[in-house]
């Protein structure tokens, strides 16, 4: 899969630098976060608001919620919300929740939370359930010419450090183990002492043998 056709001619006509990003399907910037393994911080979610002006889109970390209140007066507008998914389909010509975050695509303004310049790289959605594109997020404000203000509001979301992999220890070779001698039995030899019944009865052996050479030098 690849990012949309339109958003792709948008940013390569803006000469943006971007990365694509395909994963699994995802409908929210929760879920976005769960599947490439980024911090919500990472992630930006962008809704389309309702002025009693026009349409606005605003930008802000995953983790964060629109304060509509201080929304209204940074837009300076009597009225602000949160339109129908209808309106993506008949006004932008897009699937519910597919809408990008960039506005000039739409050509429609952009707010961004100035919270989101805590971080160096943004992911933002590209029109498509399956794709995202990464890039700085100080090019992603230019690009826009968005304008930076403060409407973002604490979310309630657990923000994790990245869980970094311990490295796995090597199992030491058999030729550096250090050599365990083995205490090996030898074999015991059985020594026979010899009896003085036994030294006795050689020596009577000797005497018969020489008297027996006696009496035949006698005959």
């Amino acid at each position: 899969m690849a990012i949309p056709k339109s958003t792709k001619n948008y940013l390569d006509k803006k000469m943006a630098k971007y990365d694509e990003l395909t994963h699994k399907t995802v409908y929210t910037a929760y879920d976005a976060a769960q599947t490439l393994r980024r911090e919500l911080r990472e992630i930006a979610k962008s809704l389309l608001v309702a002025t009693d002006k026009a349409y606005v889109i605003a930008v802000l970390p995953a983790h964060m919620r629109i304060d509509m209140v201080k929304l209204k007066k940074s837009l300076r507008a009597r009225k602000v919300s949160i339109p129908n998914e209808k309106v993506m389909v008949k006004v932008f010509k897009v699937k519910p929740g597919s809408m990008t975050a960039f506005g000039g695509l739409h050509k429609i303004e952009v707010v961004v939370d100035k919270s989101l310049l805590k971080v160096k790289d943004v992911i933002l959605s590209a029109g498509s359930f399956t794709d995202s594109v990464r890039m700085k997020t100080k090019d992603f404000i230019d690009l826009e010419q968005a304008k930076l203000v403060n409407f973002a509001k604490a979310g309630g979301y657990k923000l994790t450090a990245k869980s970094k992999a311990k490295p796995k220890k090597k199992k030491a070779l058999a030729k550096n183990k250090p050599l365990i001698k083995k205490n090996v039995k030898k074999p015991v030899r059985k020594v026979v002492k010899k009896t003085a019944k036994s030294k006795a009865a050689k020596k009577t052996v000797k005497m018969k043998k020489s008297n027996s050479k006696k009496l035949k030098q006698k005959k």
